[in-house]
């Protein structure tokens, strides 16, 4: 049997999960209408930008690291999670991740 390079499965869009999980939790925002598209793209493209001043983005890390950053910040700016409440909330997971063995689960306490 011949294997054609349309057979082969697709690359995937996100290198990493969270990846896909911060971006899919920021369109869900968005549809709840916690925030504009336009004033989503306006925030990240800033960000993106004095991301960009110190080194060249590689479009992947660094990109939804800046991704992440603006939805942290919008959120705080909605009054929808505190910069308090956001650190807590990643040193749950922290502690979580830490602690879960290779290729389980992670579940927070």
């Amino acid at each position: 049997m011949t294997v054609s390079m349309t057979d082969r499965a697709p690359d995937p869009v996100f290198s990493e999960p969270w990846h896909g999980q911060v971006f899919a939790l920021t369109v869900h925002l968005h549809d709840k209408g916690l925030f504009s598209w336009p004033r989503w793209t306006d925030r990240f493209g800033a960000v993106l930008a004095r991301h960009g001043l110190s080194k060249e983005l590689d479009g992947g890390e660094d990109y939804f690291a800046a991704w992440l950053e603006t939805l942290e910040a919008m959120l705080a700016e909605e009054g929808a999670a505190s910069g308090a409440e956001v650190d807590r909330m990643r040193a749950a997971w922290e502690k979580a991740y830490l602690s879960t063995p290779h290729g389980h689960p992670v579940h927070l306490a």
